[in-house]
């Protein structure tokens, strides 16, 4: 075939990870070769040609001594599979195999000897040193691990016919982890899941059917199979540079056909949910959401998608990461803001309690505990007064005595009277009362202002769009009606949002298509807010997708840190249950260690010698994680003495970046680190001594902290990327196996 002009060329998905492996050289002259080829194919310097006996497959020159393999998908279309030596080219031709997988409709390419090497190469490992969680029995060497799994079955189920060979002779985890990371994305995909114990039948229903084509595969069609989900590549125009080079590229183009079909839905016709375990991949469908719901909207300026989220840090690296992804054209059409800050502008703008100053947690339970010594009240302690003032009075808007004493108190822990609710009202109109003369409003009370704001806001303008109320002009004078103030509205970390943040986003965007998409874990539920959406007005019932795949730390990581969440159940930020079955990842490292020692001072010398041990590596990319505030300055300060320099993580992130990162467990969210210490994983300090006041007096009270604690040791061990050391002074958490 003759191509006139240039050519659209394309890289496929896990070509990147044999391209890495490359001579510097031959990477850099993999650069000057894409914008050669895509300008002119058959300039004579390339050599490109079509194989012997490959109708869609052609070679061209990129070194003296590499050549590219480029698929063609149709007219100038064209896909670089892969960069190998010549001679290695021409000598195993009849190893490499390509086709479109008849269930997905995508386009897979397999280089056999490469797949063997790789699986060889782990037969020469050193075994790790300590795992955490139990390991899975190995199947005999002479049957395999997948021996039980027909031919048809697993071509049924969308594996890969040119890999079945292989694996069949898969006998360890380790060769099974190797295969599925090179492997198509449905076979690695389906193989995991397979040797997890799910039936034929699940991983039909949950991994195959969710990214079979729609449409009839014609597997000679590369044209069309070049559009569909399922062929993973990069746009025409992307820079190979970028794309080899920079660490977070992967999330920026190759989105796993079941993200990519929850991001670009069109449309969902209320509100939908995401959920799944740490490194999932929730974040990056939410901000792929918003890229596709900003293509949707017509030309303008206004800012018609909010993005929101937890806390001021997170809401920060959202909007570098969504103009990462998308651009300064599609972020200047969105409202990127942490919830309380949104809360508190609306606020503001009302002009309301404009003379206040806003407080936190911390300080609210100091002017409690103030409170109630200067009544020498002991029945009630500040924690709970605090968490139920905040949870059922503010959460529910609860204006009257009459309403608490009906109020459900539906998870709050011990039974109360009605003379006990009598006492408590007495209790918070007395602290109310205490912050209005002080000139202070908590972050909670703002939320409650907030969302009753906007629900009358929106009420007025239900009214005038009803035609039951005065003219359009007289609404605007008076600065009761408005606009809704967006059109979509997208949440990440969802799970920590309180009832009233929940109450006033729903007020914020008409109730329709496409009005709110939520991305959560209840599993990282780290401060307490649980709420059915069903009962504050948004129904996700049917519009619901789970995440299980991990593309952010490793298989080893995640066993132990599914081990510190124990048995508990775990709701999925509505009415039903949520559980982490069918979590896995494709990556491999070593096996988390824990090490106890006698004393906190002895753990601190330990901290110092593992990092001075890490020094093959930045002291960006390590972290160390402390249960308490005080251990953070105790832990910056030991290692500023050996000469580490270290800083510590602040409300906006690390207060230095080129340093050693120290922090509290809280100030993890949303973090990742290549190589992570936690610290003082004790008895006593995780959880905290302080709940054991209440195994007797407050049994729900006790489990609901306990639960709550296990979820932030369970954030902190799956910041971890590559490698993650447990260690703690005295007797180990109860937590740790």
């Amino acid at each position: 075939m003759n191509v006139q002009g240039g050519a659209t060329l394309r890289l496929l998905d896990k070509a990147d990870k044999e391209i890495l492996k490359l001579p510097r050289e031959v990477k850099g002259a993999i650069y000057e070769f894409q914008h050669k080829f895509r300008k002119d194919p058959y300039s004579p310097a390339l050599h490109f040609k079509q194989l012997k006996g490959h109708p869609q497959l052609h070679s061209a020159r990129v070194h003296k001594d590499y050549r590219a393999l480029l698929l063609h998908a149709g007219g100038s279309e064209y896909i670089l599979v892969a960069v190998k030596d010549r001679k290695d080219v021409y000598e195993n031709l009849d190893r490499i195999k390509y086709q479109i997988n008849p269930v997905s409709g995508g386009i897979e390419f397999i280089d056999l000897v490469s797949f063997e090497e790789n699986i060889e190469a782990t037969k020469a490992e050193k075994p790790a040193e300590l795992e955490v969680g139990p390991e899975p029995v190995p199947a005999e060497p002479e049957s395999g691990l997948f021996a039980a799994f027909t031919r048809e079955q697993l071509l049924g189920l969308g594996v890969s016919e040119a890999l079945l060979g292989l694996i069949w002779k898969i006998t360890t985890e380790e060769e099974l982890l190797v295969l599925a990371d090179h492997a198509p994305q449905l076979t690695g995909d389906v193989l995991l899941a397979l040797h997890d114990g799910k039936s034929v039948e699940e991983v039909l229903d949950q991994i195959t059917a969710p990214v079979a084509a729609e449409d009839e595969v014609d597997t000679t069609d590369y044209a069309t199979a070049l559009t569909r989900p399922a062929t993973q590549v990069t746009t025409e125009d992307t820079d190979l540079r970028e794309v080899l080079e920079d660490d977070f590229w992967r999330w920026k183009i190759f989105l796993h056909p079941t993200q990519l079909k929850i991001a670009e839905h069109r449309p969902y016709s209320g509100p939908a949910r995401v959920t799944g375990g740490p490194g999932t991949g929730k974040t990056i469908v939410a901000l792929h959401r918003v890229r596709h719901l900003v293509r949707q909207l017509r030309p303008g300026e206004s800012k018609d998608v909010l993005l929101t989220t937890f806390n001021k840090n997170l809401a920060a690296d959202l909007r570098q990461r969504l103009l990462d992804l998308a651009g300064p054209d599609v972020v200047k059409r969105v409202e990127i803001v942490n919830i309380d800050k949104l809360a508190t502008q609306i606020v503001a703008q009302a002009a309301d309690g404009d003379r206040r100053r806003w407080i936190d947690d911390n300080r609210a339970l100091q002017e409690w505990q103030t409170m109630l010594d200067e009544l020498n009240e002991r029945r009630w302690d500040a924690e709970f007064l605090h968490a139920e003032w905040s949870h059922v009075v503010l959460g529910m808007a609860i204006a009257t005595r009459a309403d608490y004493f009906r109020a459900r108190r539906a998870g709050r822990g011990r039974n109360i009277s009605r003379a006990d609710r009598a006492a408590i009202w007495q209790l918070v109109e007395r602290y109310v009362k205490r912050l209005d003369t002080m000139g202070l409003w908590t972050y909670r009370q703002v939320a409650e202002r907030a969302a009753r704001l906007e629900l009358e806001r929106k009420l007025a303008r239900e009214a005038f769009e009803a035609g039951q109320a005065g003219s359009e002009k007289l609404h605007r004078e008076s600065g009761i009606w408005h606009r809704p103030r967006y059109k979509h509205i997208v949440v990440d970390e969802a799970q920590d949002l309180s009832a009233a943040h929940w109450k006033m986003l729903r007020a914020m965007v008409p109730e329709g298509p496409d009005d709110l998409f939520i991305a959560g874990d209840s599993h990282q539920r780290i401060y307490g807010n649980q709420v059915s959406l069903g009962s504050l007005g948004i129904n996700i019932r049917g519009r619901s997708h789970k995440l299980t795949l991990s593309y952010r730390t490793t298989r080893e990581i995640l066993r132990a840190a599914r081990g510190v969440l124990g048995d508990g159940e775990w709701d999925d930020l509505d009415d039903g249950r949520d559980d982490l079955t069918g979590y896995r990842s494709v990556l491999h490292g070593t096996r988390p260690v824990l090490q106890g020692y006698a004393t906190w001072d002895a753990e601190l010398d330990g901290i110092v010698e593992q990092i001075r041990a890490w020094d093959d590596i930045a002291p960006a990319a390590i972290a160390v994680c402390v249960p308490e505030r005080r251990m953070v300055a105790e832990v910056e300060n030991r290692l500023g003495r050996a000469g580490i320099k270290a800083a510590s993580i602040g409300p906006d992130g690390p207060k230095v970046h080129e340093a050693v990162h120290v922090g509290t467990m809280h100030r993890f969210k949303g973090l990742e680190y290549q190589r992570m210490i936690i610290a003082g994983v004790a008895e006593g300090l995780v959880p905290s001594s302080r709940i054991e006041q209440y195994a007797d007096t407050d049994p729900l009270r006790y489990r609901r902290e306990e639960k709550q604690a296990r979820s932030l040791l369970f954030v902190a061990v799956t910041r971890a990327r590559d490698t993650v050391r447990i260690t703690w002074h005295g007797e180990q958490s109860r937590f740790l196996p």
